[in-house]
């Protein structure tokens, strides 16, 4: 198979990302991480432009092994002497030469007629083969210039020495069938470009960043220019995970292959968030958090038969854990038994099984996300759950300052369904008297605890009571995202556990369910 080399630009292109600004430590850091994941080349910096980035290139070029080193240029000799500088003591160093190439960018920014792009283009490409045997030229927005001036300003670079030439859509125009059609005219039209290679560089502006550099590739391309988690200008730049995990997913298809460890992709991508401060969105590909995480109940389904279902990839092969079923409100009854399994509960009944999954989708309908200690407190009080004598229909309170709190309660008993109201000193005080006047059970609270499972403002409450009633002692729980109803859970609970005949009396008067 043929080797697209991966152009590595997170620390030129990706660093103009509105907001960062890494510093010389960090962006050796994540040099050496991007030797560690094996890209062909890494673009240090833009030299020219400060000391500070003279520096972190000279650095790079000095302490990181594997990778060709490459310093940007414009075509101006000072910028050609300055990045031959830095790149002076790598292992192998690369110069990377630009100008423009559309009408656009030659009236505005360059002021310059297409005669003096094409000849400084020639000397300017000439004095870096001065310094180094691997120079690639660049115009930028090919995909709003002229083709006919396009392949002369290549032609031109060619000729003066270059032996890479690269094809940006600098502000994400183009369209994919129309992008690989440009860079096939280029390759077709320039005389050597057999003898070269051909790279594309690809801006995210209307999100085909990727779509465009794998339609390159198709057209012949060799080199792809990229970032990690596609940062960059404005929209960023082509995703590099993307990138590889396409080439290397769908190998039947491209018949390429990249020299990525593809391993190393979720730790550079990690690295990368964290340095500079950009978020991976949850639903980003390859890398977001939810790339290899299911939630419906059909892919659980699925993924539990045979991964393959709904995974074309593993998450392994890109340095992450397998992936994750996600408890949630779409998750089925398959998904739900095999987190229980996985988390220690094999021995449950099918009763006990139906229960806990109605209360988990119960839950769902209140917790954005349902976690393992939401599961393993459900699971904790259905296991020492009794017959359901008294069964909690609802709840309602009023509270607030300078107002006395109320509440209603409804429950269900073997005798019918009966509601009480009731004041209290607090709306849990309120809800325990309209209890006791339906239960009509005497009840004396003699401990109440309430404490948070998990974090978050959405955690489940989880209340404990100790109650006595004619001298035996019952502890109950309950559980809810509203520690009222929490509260409400536990004593019924407690008039569940009596009913049943549950606790019994000690010598100082308190006992164990």
């Amino acid at each position: 198979m043929a080797h697209v080399r991966i152009f590595d630009t997170t620390l030129r292109d990706g660093e103009q990302t509105p907001g960062v600004a890494l510093n010389t430590a960090q962006k050796i850091e994540i040099a050496k991480q991007l030797a560690r994941l094996n890209v062909d080349i890494i673009e240090a910096g833009f030299p020219i432009t400060s000391q500070g980035d003279f520096e972190a290139v000279s650095r790079i070029a000095r302490e990181v092994q594997g990778p060709v080193i490459c310093a940007l240029a414009r075509t101006a000799r000072a910028d050609v002497e300055r990045a031959a500088e830095s790149i002076e003591h790598a292992g192998a160093g690369r110069i990377h030469v630009f100008t423009s190439g559309s009408p656009i960018h030659l009236e505005h920014m360059l002021r310059k007629t297409e005669a003096e792009v094409l000849e400084a283009t020639a000397v300017n490409v000439t004095l870096a083969r001065q310094y180094t045997d691997d120079v690639e030229f660049s115009a930028q927005d090919c995909t709003r210039a002229d083709l006919g001036f396009l392949i002369r300003l290549y032609t031109a670079a060619v000729t003066a020495g270059a032996t890479t030439i690269n094809i940006p859509d600098t502000v994400g125009y183009g369209m994919p069938e129309e992008y690989g059609t440009l860079v096939r005219a280029i390759r077709e039209g320039v005389p050597g470009a057999e003898g070269v290679h051909v790279s594309t560089h690809c801006h995210d502006d209307l999100g085909l960043a990727v779509a465009n550099s794998l339609a390159a590739v198709g057209a012949g391309a060799t080199q792809v220019e990229c970032t990690i988690n596609g940062i960059g200008e404005r929209a960023g730049n082509a995703s590099l995970e993307e990138v590889v995990m396409a080439l290397e997913t769908r190998k039947d298809f491209w018949g390429h292959t990249t020299q990525i460890a593809t391993r190393e992709l979720y730790r550079t991508s990690r690295m990368v968030s964290m340095m500079t401060g950009t978020m991976v969105p949850p639903n980003k590909a390859v890398v977001g958090d939810n790339a290899f995480a299911h939630e419906s109940g059909i892919h659980q389904d699925g993924v539990i038969k045979a991964v393959e279902t709904y995974e074309i990839m593993s998450a392994e092969t890109v340095g992450r854990d397998a992936g994750v079923l996600v408890m949630g409100k779409h998750s089925g009854r398959r998904a739900f038994r095999k987190t229980l399994v996985e988390m220690g509960y094999e021995e449950l009944g099918d009763d006990e099984f139906n229960a806990l999954f109605t209360q988990f989708k119960s839950l769902c309908d209140r917790k954005q996300t349902v976690t393992s200690d939401d599961i393993r407190a459900l699971v904790d009080v259905e296991t020492a759950r009794v017959p359901q004598t008294y069964l909690l229909e609802s709840v309602q309170f009023q509270s607030g300052t300078a107002m006395t709190p109320m509440a209603t309660v409804k429950l269900t008993t073997d005798t019918g369904t009966y509601e009480e109201a009731a004041t209290g000193d607090g709306p849990v005080d309120a809800v325990y008297k309209a209890l006791e006047r339906i239960a009509q059970v005497p009840l004396t609270l003699e401990g109440y605890e309430i404490r948070s499972v998990g974090s978050g403002k959405d955690a489940l409450g989880e209340v404990t009571v100790r109650v006595s009633s004619e001298g035996r002692s019952v502890h109950g729980r309950g559980l809810s995202t509203d520690v009222v109803e929490a509260s409400a859970k536990a004593y019924v609970d407690v008039l569940n556990k009596l009913a049943a005949g549950v606790g019994r009396a000690s010598a100082a008067g308190v006992a164990t369910p």
